[in-house]
């Protein structure tokens, strides 16, 4: 399964990453010249050329001669930061889940494939010579710094997640990549468009009067014979955009401190009363959990199910995303609430 579950993302904060050097290995580009994006939109994207001193999300000193042009990736979200800021990576971590979950910014050809988010391979990652590599840790002490932290190249190192303020952590760790690789500019109009987004979205539900709508954002994945749900509570990203749009969430059960994910069955969502639900539409290559649902009395049963207010969102929606897939969820979220 490539979302995150709730169990993971915990599990990351305290265990050790297995990080494995299977495969071929991969040579790099044999050019100092950095990679530009030749995508729409990023014509005539101003770079800025001094050196670079940072601090990062674990109070770690980031140090470079100029900004980082050859950058390697490690996960999704930050994936997706350095395109919406006009920089292609060399290196990402499962290009093909990223391509498949995450449609806010498309992953051009191109870009060596290092292993999966949990087990680079770093034989391949420092065979395509970075000048950075971008991580996302929980903690000073995650085993991917001290693994990274033998190499001589810099790593920046990004906050997972903070349920005490998705919103703002996303922007932070958007605009600390944008200091990294001399993008700030870029960064600056990006997260403006976000928020104008988020006003004009905002003045749509009002208008609609569908403001104060409680809702519930879930996904799921089938654990044998049985689906597990899992509803973005409190703190979660997705949630919080909804909150910021005049929506309340009516998930309270207990939910991570990271990602503000909970997890429950389909008679945990029986207590939900009126609530209008939402799903991911990305359908899990591991399994339909949707389908399965639609399958279930029980599930068939509740309100938001029978009334015809449990609405898919798009395909290809990263909730764990930045700016770009920001704003995707605040399209989704008025688009099906004003229909």
């Amino acid at each position: 399964m490539n979302r995150r579950t709730t169990t993971a993302a915990l599990a990351t904060a305290g265990a050790a990453l297995l990080l494995a050097a299977c495969g071929q290995t991969t040579t790099a580009a044999e050019t100092d010249e950095p990679v530009k994006k030749a995508s729409a939109g990023c014509e005539g994207v101003e770079t800025s050329t001094g050196a670079v001193s940072l601090t990062d999300a674990f109070g770690n000193k980031v140090e470079l001669d100029k900004p980082a042009e050859r950058v390697a990736v490690l996960e999704w979200q930050q994936t997706e930061d350095l395109l919406s800021l006009c920089v292609d990576p060399v290196a990402v971590a499962d290009p093909k889940g990223y391509n498949t979950w995450d449609t806010a910014e498309k992953l051009a050809d191109g870009a060596t494939d290092v292993g999966t988010r949990g087990e680079p391979n770093l034989e391949t990652l420092f065979g395509t010579d970075p000048d950075l590599i971008v991580v996302e840790a929980y903690t000073a002490e995650d085993e991917i710094l001290k693994q990274l932290a033998k190499y001589d190249v810099p790593v920046l190192a990004t906050k997972g997640a903070d349920a005490k303020d998705p919103v703002a952590n996303m922007v932070t760790t958007f605009e600390m990549i944008a200091e990294a690789t001399g993008r700030e500019e870029q960064a600056e109009a990006v997260v403006g468009e976000f928020e104008d987004k988020l006003a004009e979205s905002k003045k749509a539900l009002a208008d609609a009067d569908v403001a104060g709508t409680e809702f519930v954002y879930f996904d799921g994945w089938i654990d044998g014979a049985n689906v597990a749900i899992r509803p973005f509570g409190q703190g979660s990203l997705i949630g919080e955009l909804g909150e910021e749009l005049g929506l309340k969430n009516a998930w309270t059960g207990e939910v991570d401190p990271a990602y503000g994910l909970g997890q429950t069955d389909i008679e945990g969502m029986t207590t939900l009363g009126e609530a209008t639900f939402f799903y991911t539409g990305t359908v899990d290559p591991v399994g339909d959990v949707n389908a399965e649902l639609a399958k279930n009395k029980v599930w068939k049963s509740i309100p938001a199910v029978s009334e015809g207010r449990s609405h898919a969102f798009p395909a290809a929606i990263w909730t764990f995303g930045g700016p770009r897939s920001a704003e995707q969820i605040l399209d989704a979220y008025v688009d099906l609430l004003t229909k």
